[in-house]
């Protein structure tokens, strides 16, 4: 018997089926994606789009010419995202595949600090210290983006009265070093809209009063693959004139394995020229803009397959299932002694919810520890700041979590709950734990 290597090259080679076992075996220990509720990455599709990504994982986005029909779809895919997003502009859809909406966030960034610094040094006006206007609930990679870009992060704190970025929030951080204002379609931390229209609006007062002019880029991650469907009257998109650009991941509920994201803009006047590379390929011209280099076609493929394959009458039903899903386990839960909603996932299908002020000797955390003895994978954390001593639970409902799995979570929430109001000592009953789960 010998030890498997785990930090350092072995020495000799190993029959394929052996290396396969070993590697295997220890992805066991993994906690499994179907029950993992704190994820948005999409954790199923159909066969089809499995078999079609097996085909494109040899092929390299970033080789336009060697794989012009790969590129090909990655156009009518930006192209019908954009359509989809309200956009009016003649001529071709302005945006690009990237590898998450992390990576579509940052180009969405540099887009809008380039221009600001265009219109500066027209202006003769000095390009330091740019900032960036955004509610304190974003997702950390427009942290990320501040600190790479030296960009100032303004962070408008979030309260009890509203846990997201309110419109008089962003205006009263805005003046002449701001690059643009970040409004999230489907926050992180509970599921909720920030009122895109009002933001812009309210910049728009701005402009009127003080010549500031301050373009928004709408964080759509979630909720770009998840409004237009069910929520068609909302105006967040390019049919409100100061949105300048958004970004979305395919992965999420876009409804592709990981990793997908869109960026997309309203048109070329936003997104400057010199930011573009141009690539020569069957004699036409391919502009890209990308952070990342390398990576396989196959998750475009799948987006452009998903695209065709529901279609607006198939995402619709998709997404207004997890809503409906989404809703009646939340209201479940808000009738289980112990819990209060913080949202309904009556926004994006995922929803919070607290332990009332009143209960003592457990806390969320217990609960969520608690249930991965039964498989599940229901994060606990605290809200952001100002809101920090709210810890809450957080579901995440996605396509493959049905009505009956749901009724599942119910049930081992219940039990979770208790056991854990019979204090210590009762939470070693593990009878009835589900380790094949499903």
């Amino acid at each position: 018997m010998h030890d498997v290597p785990r930090l350092e090259l072995p020495q000799g080679e190993m029959p394929a089926d052996s290396a396969y076992q070993i590697v295997h075996d220890e992805l066991m220990l993994d906690g499994n994606a179907r029950l993992n509720l704190a994820t948005f990455v999409t954790t199923w599709m159909e066969p089809a789009a499995r078999a079609l990504m097996a085909e494109c994982q040899d092929k390299n986005m970033i080789d336009k010419d060697e794989y012009p029909q790969t590129a090909e779809l990655e156009r009518r895919c930006v192209s019908m995202l954009a359509r989809l997003w309200g956009t009016t502009a003649d001529g071709p859809a302005v945006g690009c595949s990237t590898t998450g909406s992390s990576e579509a966030a940052m180009l969405g960034g540099m887009a809008l600090k380039r221009r600001w610094a265009q219109r500066r040094r027209a202006q003769g006006l000095p390009e330091d210290r740019p900032n960036l206007v955004m509610g304190a609930n974003v997702q950390v990679c427009w942290e990320k983006f501040c600190r790479y870009w030296d960009v100032e992060p303004r962070l408008v704190p979030v309260g009890a009265g509203s846990t997201c970025l309110t419109a008089e929030g962003a205006v009263e951080h805005c003046d002449e070093r701001t690059i643009g204002v970040v409004a999230i379609l489907g926050s992180t931390f509970d599921g909720a809209y920030e009122p895109v229209a009002e933001i812009a609006a309210a910049l728009d007062a701005l402009q009127d009063a003080r010549g500031l002019d301050v373009p928004v880029h709408v964080d759509a991650a979630s909720g770009g693959f998840v409004a237009p469907f069910v929520d068609p009257d909302l105006e967040w998109d390019f049919r409100v004139a100061r949105v300048a650009s958004i970004n979305a991941s395919g992965h999420k509920y876009g409804l592709v394995y990981p990793g997908v994201g869109w960026a997309i803009w309203r048109d070329s006047s936003v997104l400057p020229e010199d930011l573009i590379f141009h690539v020569d390929y069957l004699g036409g011209d391919m502009p890209t803009f990308a952070l990342n280099f390398s990576r396989p076609g196959a998750q475009v493929v799948a987006q452009y397959f998903t695209l065709l394959r529901l279609g607006f009458d198939g995402y619709r039903r998709v997404q207004q299932a997890c809503r409906d899903t989404a809703r009646w386990l939340a209201a479940q839960i808000a009738e289980i002694g112990p819990f209060e909603l913080i949202s309904d996932g009556g926004a994006l299908p995922v929803f919070a919810f607290r332990l009332h002020d009143g209960v003592d000797g457990y806390t969320v955390f217990d609960v969520s520890e608690m249930l991965r003895v039964k498989g599940w994978l229901v994060p606990a954390y605290h809200m952001p700041p100002a809101l920090q001593d709210l810890a809450v639970l957080r579901v995440v409902v996605r396509n493959g979590f049905s009505h009956d799995l749901a009724s599942m979570l119910l049930d081992d929430l219940r039990w979770a709950v208790e056991r854990l109001q019979r204090g210590p000592g009762a939470t070693g009953d593990m009878q009835g734990r589900r380790a094949f789960h499903h």
